[in-house]
């Protein structure tokens, strides 16, 4: 079995904190009914939210990109099942949001791992 580099314990374990935090946001009850600071603030939070879920791990193992997002689908759709039982609306435009989100950080955690790469190449280079 291939040992976890730590850069992926680090990626995964934000990931997972990251969803812990989102789930419990989005699960929490609904406080006051408060205007939102602009039209359809929730669905660019929710988008915010999950891109912020799939960016670390793509980060750090960007070809398992399509488990990651399917993952965090998968945590938005749960997240839309259960919201009606904790007070509050299922959104279809919700999970499309999450979706979206995910995808989103595709790219971007596709940079990063590049980014990361260099370092790392750097880093030997020195070393050697």
């Amino acid at each position: 079995m291939q040992r976890l580099r730590v850069a992926e314990i680090v990626g995964y374990g934000l990931s997972i904190i990251l969803a812990m935090i989102g789930t419990w946001l989005m699960l929490a009850p609904a406080g006051p009914e408060m205007p939102p600071p602009f039209p359809h603030f929730d669905k660019v939070a929710h988008f915010v939210v999950f891109f912020l879920i799939a960016l670390p791990a793509v980060a750090v193992r960007p070809r398992a990109w399509a488990g990651i997002v399917l993952s965090a689908s998968a945590l938005g759709g749960a997240i839309e099942l259960i919201q009606p039982f904790v007070g509050r609306e299922r959104e279809f435009a919700d999970f499309v949001a999450d979706v979206l989100g995910a995808l989103a950080a595709v790219p971007v955690g596709h940079a990063l791992a590049r980014g990361l790469s260099k370092l790392r190449q750097a880093g030997e280079g020195k070393r050697a």
